[in-house]
């Protein structure tokens, strides 16, 4: 039966990821120890990542081979299915077509275990027999789960305090695959304990519990950390999103993509579709590419470009991107995945070439677009989703306005059915919005006074 099934789809599925590294206009930035100031070297990762990944988050190499072993376990799901979004186009009246990649298929309920599936094969191969994670909405310790449940590891996953009592059945679904899931800040940790001692009642970050994910893979026997975006080989291993859609898109008769979109916490979902076409983009294409965020967390429409630390309790390397400050506590809205205080690098350098464009959005009106979605095109989706929804009927209606024919593609990154708390309060009247205060982004920035401060590059010379 194995061997039928791959017979049947593995041409439908992407052989290789590809890595935009190769083809960034100015190349990044290195991440630097915050002791010496100097770039870091692979060995300096070593404690946190096994070798065979650190070789992937700093090759240049423009594709890379995906294991066969990961392939079997892609095909339970993949490939996900292109659909056009014909009853939304209809109750907006516009003339663009809009395509969603509907990711919400995969057995956790989101785009999360392209990656999952990868580090666990990685980590497996090179003698790891446990691994500790973070999440925020639970999205990526929900994939992290499974993926360490098919290939036989050990899983312990930090929780976002406000999203483990928001979202149990995450921790369920964690739970059901193995895995040990806790509410961070825990007692388990030196930095869970400090935070605690000092805030008792902190709803938590993703900050914080990579802090405490870091803190117990270092210290424990046969152990590394996985991270569900942020660093290069991540988003590389998302691309099979927009590899898959662009051979989707070709049967459905369009040679053109006009906006492409998708909803940015740390940034992995987003670029997973984004990237095979930034490269079309790199190379002339006339498309406009926008990730969405929260007004609460505006990281990309109003943090500076610096370098800062990927925790909030400052035991990472620092890494160029734009950040609201590693001690920044984001407020408990419903989107908790999107509640990062940094961006990926590489996403960062793609703003700073111009080269894609960030929108955020209030949570009320991602909620509007999340309902009318369902009550066109059926499916619920994530709270983190509706962001990118929110931009995809601006654009729709953008192109009403202008009269014009668009092609609309937007990467529908998981479904809501663990997330109805959420929408049972925006029902109710309960959400409000919340625009970051320029007071309280401030206060979070002072956190990086002092730090080493990157270059703002663009295309090839200093901004």
């Amino acid at each position: 039966m194995k061997e039928f099934k791959v017979f049947l789809r593995e041409d439908e599925i992407p052989k290789q990821w590809y890595n935009i590294q190769a083809d960034l206009p100015t190349p990044l930035q290195p991440p630097i120890h915050p002791g010496t100031g100097q770039p870091i070297g692979p060995q300096d990762l070593a404690p946190v990542f096994p070798m065979n990944l650190i070789e992937q988050e700093v090759s240049q190499q423009r594709w890379i081979d995906i294991p066969q072993e990961v392939m079997e376990k892609l095909l339970l799901w993949r490939p996900t299915p292109l659909h056009r979004a014909y009853a939304l186009e209809k109750a907006l009246g516009t003339p663009a077509r809009i395509y969603y990649k509907n990711e919400g298929v995969s057995p956790p309920g989101s785009h999360k275990p392209n990656t999952a599936i990868a580090q666990a094969y990685y980590n497996k191969v090179f003698g790891i027999k446990r691994i500790t994670t973070e999440t925020g909405a639970g999205q990526w310790g929900s994939a992290l789960s499974f993926a360490c449940c098919l290939f036989g590891l050990e899983c312990k996953v930090y929780m976002v305090r406000i999203s483990f009592d928001q979202k149990p059945y995450r921790r369920m679904m964690m739970n059901t695959w193995g895995a040990n899931c806790i509410p961070s800040p825990s007692k388990d940790t030196n930095a869970g304990r400090k935070m605690l001692e000092e805030y008792p009642d902190c709803p938590g970050s993703l900050g914080l519990a990579i802090s405490e994910a870091i803190e117990d893979a270092v210290t424990s026997k046969d152990t590394r950390y996985s991270l569900g975006s942020v660093l290069n080989h991540v988003l590389m291993h998302q691309t099979i999103i927009g590899l898959e859609a662009k051979k989707q898109l070709e049967k459905f008769g369009e040679k053109k993509v006009d906006v492409v979109t998708g909803c940015a916490g740390g940034g992995s979902n987003f670029a997973g579709l984004a990237f095979p076409f930034v490269l079309d983009k790199i190379n002339g294409a006339n498309i406009t590419i926008i990730p969405a965020e929260p007004t609460s967390c505006p990281t990309m429409t109003r943090a500076p470009f610096v370098y800062d630390f990927g925790d909030t309790a400052a035991t990472t390397p620092l890494l160029p991107m734009y950040s609201l400050g590693h001690t920044f506590i984001p407020p408990p809205i419903h989107a908790g995945g999107l509640r990062y205080h940094g961006i990926a690098p590489l996403l960062s350098q793609l703003i700073i070439e111009g080269l894609i464009e960030p929108r955020a959005y209030n949570q009320l009106e991602c909620y509007a677009a999340a309902v009318q979605w369902a009550r066109t095109e059926g499916a619920i989706p994530a709270p983190e989703t509706s962001h990118a929804i929110a931009v995809v009927i601006e654009e729709a209606k953008k192109a009403k306005e202008e009269g014009k024919e668009k092609v609309i593609l937007l990467n529908w990154s998981g479904h809501g059915l663990m997330d109805l708390g959420g929408y049972d309060s925006y029902f109710s009247g309960k959400l409000v919005d919340y625009p970051l205060p320029e007071d309280v982004m401030q206060k979070s920035l002072k956190a990086i006074e002092g730090l080493p401060k990157p270059v703002a590059m663009k295309k090839g010379n200093p901004a």
